[in-house]
């Protein structure tokens, strides 16, 4: 696929090895509603997650970031992308998500990180696939050296589960009551929204260290006024969200006629934002 060709839903189904750094990367891993802690009352669910794909660091690994997909693709159609990027100490790590039916598509499966009954403010969140997705990505970021800052990413989708990662960070703990294992030190998101932004005001009040957790992380979110898939107003509106939930240092950027998909233009922001956040040395 070309560079910087539309990652949009349903671009990609395919579930093949890459190449990475001389090697085939093919790992998958299985939640179930119970290790995870299901809410009481909802029915225990599984969650196999497929090929995880891993681009390592060029130069001194100073950051490892997980990057999640958007609905309907897998981790490598974003693993040939991030390698491409002028970011030598990061190591990319690019999972897929499970494949599970999607209610909004009437019950018909896709890999997605959690399930959508409707793309609006009125969406039923799917806690329980949320929790899982959060506590998968904290597992693949809780094996890292101590010494490594550690950070989210995604888009559309993957976006929103990589803001729902933040504010499970910030809170001490998932949905669940589990606690959030690892520390975060950044997170982006394109194309996407804020899950349970209704409840996120209420379930940080009063939480010990949230209030710091939320002011000291940073977050880049990205959106297109073009987009006809997730509007531009929640991209908008998940930043006003956070902001007033305490997240000090959140910016957003908008571009005029993006639509939903990436451009160079947006991923050299992030690669500026990431090397300064993160204090890493340079570009190759």
């Amino acid at each position: 696929m070309p560079l910087y060709a539309k990652l949009i839903f349903g671009v990609c189904r395919c579930h093949c090895l890459i190449k990475i750094s001389g090697q085939y990367s093919g790992s998958s891993m299985s939640f179930t509603g119970a290790s995870m802690g299901s809410v009481a009352g909802t029915a225990r669910r599984a969650f196999e997650f497929g090929q995880t794909y891993v681009v390592k660091p060029k130069g001194k690994h100073q950051a490892t970031i997980v990057w999640l997909h958007g609905l309907g693709d897998n981790g490598s159609s974003w693993s040939s992308l991030l390698e491409t990027l002028p970011l030598p100490n990061i190591k990319w790590i690019c999972p897929t998500a499970p494949q599970r039916p999607i209610t909004l598509f009437g019950g018909f499966p896709s890999t997605a990180w959690f399930d959508v009954n409707d793309l609006s403010e009125n969406a039923i969140d799917d806690n329980e696939g949320l929790d899982a997705s959060a506590a998968y990505v904290a597992s693949l970021l809780a094996t890292e050296p101590p010494h490594i800052k550690l950070g989210v990413g995604g888009f559309s989708m993957g976006a929103a589960t990589s803001l729902y990662s933040t504010t499970c960070f910030v809170h001490g703990k998932y949905e669940n009551g589990n606690s959030y294992p690892v520390n975060l030190s950044a997170a982006v998101g394109l194309s996407g929204w804020l899950p349970c932004a209704k409840t996120l005001t209420s379930k940080l009040e009063g939480v010990e260290g949230a209030v710091n957790r939320a002011t000291s992380l940073p977050i880049l979110l990205c959106h297109g006024k073009g987009d006809d898939v997730v509007p531009y107003n929640y991209g908008e509106k998940s930043s006003q969200k956070l902001r007033s939930c305490g997240f000090q240092d959140v910016v957003f950027k908008s571009y005029t006629s993006l639509g939903h998909y990436t451009i160079p233009e947006e991923m050299d922001e992030v690669c500026g934002w990431l090397t300064s956040k993160l204090g890493l040395e340079g570009k190759s």
